[in-house]
């Protein structure tokens, strides 16, 4: 029994499996008869709003066979209502994997300590490990492979950022991130990156436009994640230069690539030129994660 609580949750082959199934899984389209999961009931507990983590999950569950189950956080009220132990050992019961989207990563590891069927972190404030392996397989969708590639995240030092760079290690691609002061990567996760490099590394960056001078991928997100509302309008004018424009993709190799894990406060993080265009592969993307989280939940649960 696994869990996929962040991306380093697998190894560099598996990762590689996972990307190989993904991959084969869009280009079956559907078309394929198999169910692997049929008879298998998914739990999506959820404390923060979603529009692709639940129906990218819910899609990716219907069509591998299998029916899924979303609780709210009313409903649940983990760590108020029941203990997250207790909850954990409850639904051991009654389910065969159980999807979080929680506020805490203490609630992903706590849950995942106390269950007996796999835990999938569908997003925690410290890793959002399904959409690093939506990322990653949008990578190797632009480009054939990750490895050797150039990934360069603009903004925050968030959740998002964190998983990539892992992944990214994982597969041997360099990932920069190009953050204002005390927004970048702590010691901490930076010791971590190493422990997982593939002869790569994880840069850090203050000048937005030398960040991206060689870029393969140029990533960016919200500025202001859910949580954080109280500080929003500083974030805007402490983010301000770190705005993917046409003005900074001019300063990129022609080739590279926009990704964003979407939803994007346009005008803000990126413009909507960038967005809409040619270089763009946002909802490519956003589309992978179906393809992804199939992969993740037939490793899981096979």
């Amino acid at each position: 029994m696994r869990h996929f609580t962040d991306i380093t949750d697998v190894s560099k082959d598996e990762l590689t499996q996972i990307l190989d199934e993904a991959a084969r899984l869009k280009s079956a389209n559907g078309r394929e008869q198999r169910t692997p999961l049929s008879r298998r009931v998914i739990a999506m507990v959820f404390e923060k709003p979603s529009l692709r983590t639940r129906v990218s999950f819910e899609s990716a569950v219907v069509q591998l066979g299998g029916s899924s189950l979303f609780l709210s956080a009313q409903e649940v009220g983990l760590g108020w209502r029941e203990s997250i132990p207790d909850f954990a050992r409850t639904m051991n019961h009654y389910v065969d994997a159980i999807v979080l989207r929680v506020f805490k990563h203490a609630t992903v590891t706590g849950m995942s300590a106390a269950a007996t069927v796999p835990i999938v972190n569908g997003l925690s404030d410290l890793a959002h490990p399904c959409q690093a392996a939506a990322d990653l397989l949008t990578i190797r969708e632009c480009f054939g492979e990750v490895k050797g590639r150039t990934v360069v995240f603009v903004g925050d030092g968030n959740n998002v950022a964190r998983s990539l760079a892992l992944g990214c290690m994982l597969l041997g691609a360099k990932f920069r991130l190009a953050a204002p002061p005390g927004h970048e990567f702590d010691k901490s996760f930076l010791a971590a990156c190493k422990k997982y490099a593939n002869g790569t590394q994880v840069e850090i960056e203050k000048d937005p436009v030398r960040a991206v001078r060689d870029a393969d991928i140029i990533y960016t997100d919200v500025w202001t994640s859910m949580g954080q509302e109280s500080e929003r309008e500083e974030r805007l004018k402490t983010f301000a230069p770190y705005q993917i424009n046409a003005k900074l993709l001019a300063k990129a190799p022609k080739g590279a690539r926009v990704l964003h894990c979407l939803p994007a406060h346009r005008g803000e993080e990126i413009t909507d030129d960038v967005l809409d265009g040619p270089q763009s592969v946002a909802f490519e993307q956003a589309g992978n994660r179906l393809h992804a989280q199939k992969a993740i939940l037939e490793f899981l649960l096979k």
